[in-house]
Formats: C-alpha cells, structure tokens, sequence
C-alpha cells in the first residue's frame, strides 16, 4: 500500500524535479535521511553501500512511500572499480549525474596507542581514499564534461579527534581535498563542498555501549544532539540554488561543539533531548526484509 509522501519541511516540491543523485552510505542514518530528502524533492535516487540487505528494503521502501525512483547499488568505496561502476551504472539508468553526495565512511573507538596497522589503513581507505575514488569516478563518468556539485560528509574534527585518531585524520584530509578540486575543477563547473556533522543521532548509535548517548548530548553549548534531517538539510541547500556561489567550503553542523573549548560556562539542562534513534531499514520496511545470507554471503 502506498503511503501518503511527506513533504520536507523546508524546501519546495519539485526543487531537485529531473535531478539525479548518488549518495554513498545511503541506505542508513544520514545517508538515508539524504537520500530522502532528494527524494521527497523530486530527485532520482541511487544509494550505494556495501551491505544489500540495507540497501534493498531501503530501496524499495522510498520509491513505494515516495512514487519514486530509488535503485540500490552495492558499492565497496575503497574499490576504485567499484566507485565505476557505481557511476556507470547511474548515468545508464538515469541518463546523467547532477549530485554526488559522499556520506559512506566508518571508523571506531579507539586510544591510538590501540589502533593496529590494519584498523588504521581500513579507516583511511574508507575515508579518505574512498571519497577520492568517489571524486574521481564522478568526474570521468559524468561532472568533466557537464559539471555538477559534489557534497563530502566529514565530522568535527577541528579540535584534534581524540579517541578515534584514524577518522579525524582522515576526515581533515577530506576536508584538505575538497578545498583544492572546488579550486582545480571549478574549470568543469563542478562544485564541491562538505558537511560536517557533530553528534548526530543517527541508525548507527544502536551499536554505542549503554549510556553512550546520555553523556554525549552536553558536549556541545546548545546542549542536544543533531538529527539526521538536519544534516540532509545542509547537503540539500548546498545542491539547491542557496548553494550556486558556494566552492570549496565547510558546513559545520555541530551546535557550536567546534568553537567550544568548555572554559566558557553553559548551564547542562537536566537530561539528554528527547529524539528517538532511527530504526534500521529493515525493521522500517520489514516487507522489504531480506535474508542478508542470500544478498550479502
């Protein structure tokens, strides 16, 4: 049964109407709440992951809700390959390109005394090189020749990423990358910029130890925590006209948590926001449930 679309409640219908997107990490937390949004703004959808199982009620479950057309695509980002394909198969299927959104990414906590060379090299080549390969396989299937805007998610980092060294270096690089292709490829017409999101309460806080959340609320002076609307948000302004002047620059999305260092008093309010953690797709669509050992291996 088709739902009722809901429409977003800061843009207009039709702003992205005949627009093609690409978002990487699309099938959960920010990169599906992006990816709704470009839909429920007329978009035509590609959400890539490494994980079918996601992807595909995911998938099925936006263009039903929606009227729309969302296709799945499983993508291992670190594989330049892969990152082809992707932008081969998007530009067949839907004749062209317009956005780029870079969410896919990992990382996990850790000391960096603890961080293992092999723990190391996985969070940089996802990060890092992935968003790299993304760039680049965009650039060559579609945006040399006819342009188009380019968003990375990065996080806040700016302070040093203490606890998790691997995806603070990796983000920064991110971040050093996107300023230097807004300058080389502003030639193309392509536009590039980054949103970096503080504490977002996103599908993958399921996985954080008990209590996690509850600390993590007061860390920045508005006191709360992000949602993954609100990060679909920025992306969608800097693809929307608002973004037409816009190259080379960063969305800090993060209540003021980077140009906070504490020494300046804000009161704690008496207990963490009351904003409930998205569900998993499948548990969102469970009609669309699959098996993940038929889809994943």
């Amino acid at each position: 049964m088709t739902t009722s679309p809901s429409p977003s409640q800061l843009y207009r219908d039709g702003l992205f109407e005949d627009r093609v997107a690409v978002v990487t990490g699309g099938a959960t937390g920010i990169g599906l709440a992006i990816a709704e949004e470009f839909v429920r703004l007329g978009a035509k959808v590609v959400i890539a992951s490494r994980k079918m199982h996601r992807l595909i009620p995911a998938a099925k479950g936006l263009s039903r809700d929606y009227d729309a057309e969302v296709e799945p695509f499983r993508c291992n980002i670190r594989e330049r390959s892969d990152c082809d394909a992707l932008m081969a198969f998007a530009v067949e299927r839907f004749g062209k390109v317009d956005f780029l959104v870079n969410n896919g990414g990992g990382q996990f906590l850790s000391p960096a005394e603890n961080i293992n060379e092999k723990g190391w090299k996985a969070v940089i080549d996802t990060n890092l090189n992935g968003t790299w390969n993304m760039c680049k396989a965009a650039g060559e299937a579609w945006m040399y020749k006819n342009g188009g805007r380019i968003v990375n998610i990065v996080a806040d980092m700016w302070r040093g990423f203490p606890g998790m060294a691997h995806t603070g270096a990796s983000r920064a690089g991110v971040v050093n990358l996107t300023m230097t292709l807004a300058v080389e490829w502003a030639k193309y017409g392509i536009q590039i910029n980054c949103v970096a999101p503080g504490t977002i309460l996103s599908t993958g806080a399921h996985n954080y130890p008990p209590g996690t959340l509850e600390s993590m609320y007061v860390a920045n002076p508005l006191k709360t925590m992000g949602t993954c609307e609100q990060v679909a948000w920025g992306v969608c302004f800097l693809c929307s006209p608002a973004g037409d002047f816009m190259t080379g620059a960063t969305i800090n999305m993060d209540g003021g948590a980077s140009v906070w260092n504490g020494r300046w008093p804000v009161p704690d309010p008496g207990g963490p926001p009351d904003i409930p953690v998205p569900p998993w797709p499948e548990d969102r669509w469970p009609e669309f449930a699959v098996d993940p050992e038929e889809v994943d291996g």
